[in-house]
């Protein structure tokens, strides 16, 4: 452990800055799975259409534009567990480190929360509808 008030002003600004590229790497998946999240499901709702006016005829193929929402809004959803995991990993290593400094709770893990419970949400509708 230190003492906040034994470590050098540029130590201490270091590890904020350590702190927030962590919080800016965690916001990136979040975009990231939201992109995923919100672009396999309007795949999912634009063929659902398609289908409903005709437009596209329904075929039975082996991999169609459900198992491909599916396969989007899980991959987003695995990534963004993972990547909440890592956060929380490297800002307990922070807090190990630096016991001392304070260290504040992250914003990001709550929107990483928020946005996969959507992503839970999401992958439900669509695996539920035939």
């Amino acid at each position: 452990m230190h003492d906040p008030a034994e470590l050098p002003a540029a130590t201490t600004l270091a590890i904020d800055r350590t702190r927030l590229a962590h919080e800016r790497t965690l916001m990136a998946c979040v975009r990231t799975a939201t992109s995923m999240i919100t672009f396999g499901f309007t795949i999912y709702k634009f063929f659902e259409e398609e289908h409903l006016h005709g437009t596209v005829p329904a075929t039975r193929m082996r991999f169609g534009a459900r198992d491909f929402a599916i396969l989007m809004i899980g991959i987003a959803l695995v990534m963004l567990v993972l990547a909440t995991f890592q956060h929380h990993q490297e800002m307990g290593e922070l807090r190990r480190q630096f016991g001392g400094v304070v260290i504040p709770r992250s914003l990001s893990v709550v929107l990483a929360v928020l946005i996969g419970g959507l992503g839970v949400l999401t992958l439900i509708v669509v695996a539920l509808r035939a």
